[in-house]
């Protein structure tokens, strides 16, 4: 029984590699496209005189709540969901 052991030459090597780089920055490339028109649409689709409610991370990893009306033009931040809330149902109880 004959083994037969081949090595690659170091080019064939460097192509594999940078094939498969070249696979991870298409993969990159399809998810940063996938993101943004999805951001699109939402942005596009969105009403602007909607109350918008978002969530953030600062840089320390704090979660944090904004809150934007842009009818009126107040805005509102807090660490707090529940204090949100609060700010929305005063903002229209009156």
């Amino acid at each position: 029984m004959n083994n037969h052991i081949r090595c690659l030459p170091t080019e064939d090597i460097e192509i594999n590699c940078s094939s498969l780089s070249q696979k991870t920055n298409n993969s990159n490339l399809w998810q940063s496209l996938h993101s943004f028109w999805e951001k699109f649409l939402k942005k596009l689709l969105e009403n602007p005189n909607e109350l918008q409610v978002w969530q953030k991370v600062d840089r320390h990893g704090n979660i944090y709540w904004q809150a934007y009306d842009p009818a009126t033009g107040k805005s509102f931040s807090s660490g707090s969901q529940a204090d949100v809330c609060l700010w929305i149902e005063q903002l229209y109880r009156y």
